[in-house]
């Protein structure tokens, strides 16, 4: 987990991206949910089995989404996904 902070801090720097086409709306829900799960664990180092499972399916979107984004928007959400992994990694 030592490597989440300072992705958590690239994440917060970057403003809300380009490129992110059909599925913005979508993407903002996704952005939304993984950075609650981020700031829950962050406050108790810990996810309760609910935001877990919540979790687990937003990666899963995030990897059917991913393929579609390009630029500024893929390095984005690959961040994104990335605090995702590591939070299932870490639970």
């Amino acid at each position: 987990m030592e490597r989440l902070i300072p992705i958590w801090e690239k994440y917060c720097e970057a403003p809300w991206p380009g490129g992110t086409g059909p599925h913005e709306g979508e993407l903002m829900t996704l952005d939304s949910v993984i950075t609650g799960c981020v700031r829950d664990f962050l406050a108790d180092t810990k996810l309760h089995s609910h935001r877990i499972e919540i979790l687990k399916n937003c990666v899963s979107e995030l990897d059917t989404l991913l393929p579609e984004l390009e630029g500024e928007g893929r390095d984005y959400f690959n961040r994104l996904q990335e605090l995702g992994e590591m939070l299932l990694k870490g639970n």
